[in-house]
């Protein structure tokens, strides 16, 4: 990791420390009330594998991660469509084109480091192959369809969380 990644990278974290020294978590017993902090916020290491992503900060030439940051955009735009293009394959049972499409998605989800959407998407080409989640047995296509309806539901919800940390690190800037 260059010097310049790893300052990058320290400052985030040093910044979010400052924010949990700020927002400290608050529990009144009598009123059961709580300050989120940040860090509650996100499970970062479950969201993001920061060897990977630290790498594609290296590329950026400049402080303002213009290159990362389109890679990023560029990613949101492919993962949306991906997401419709899911969508429709489940209302037609398309069991192959969702095993293409989870394929798809978890190239790009990896080369970013995004560790549930990849994880969620390699069981996506398991059971659109109406395999296990391991891809070792053979699983219905009533069992299928099943765990392909959950597994969109939870790959989406996975997704909206690594957006809402990536657009946080970019400070909303698109590129």
């Amino acid at each position: 990791m260059t010097a310049e990644a790893e300052d990058d990278r320290t400052s985030s974290n040093n910044a979010k420390g400052a924010d949990q020294t700020d927002q400290t978590e608050e529990t009144d017993r009598g009123n059961e009330t709580e300050t989120e902090t940040e860090a509650d916020e996100y499970d970062e290491d479950s969201i993001i594998d920061h060897t990977t992503f630290d790498q594609l900060l290296e590329m950026d030439d400049e402080e303002d991660h213009e290159f990362s940051r389109s890679l990023v955009w560029n990613y949101f735009e492919q993962a949306e469509k991906t997401f419709e293009d899911m969508n429709e394959s489940m209302k037609r049972l398309d069991f192959p084109d969702l095993s293409r499409l989870g394929h798809f998605l978890k190239g790009s989800s990896a080369a970013l480091g995004l560790t549930k959407v990849k994880e969620s998407c390699e069981q996506l080409q398991h059971y659109g192959n109406r395999k296990d989640a391991t891809g070792a047995n053979i699983i219905t296509n009533d069992e299928a369809e099943r765990l392909i309806r959950a597994l969109l539901t939870q790959m989406r919800s996975e997704y909206d969380e690594a957006e809402s940390y990536l657009k946080d690190f970019y400070d909303g800037q698109e590129p």
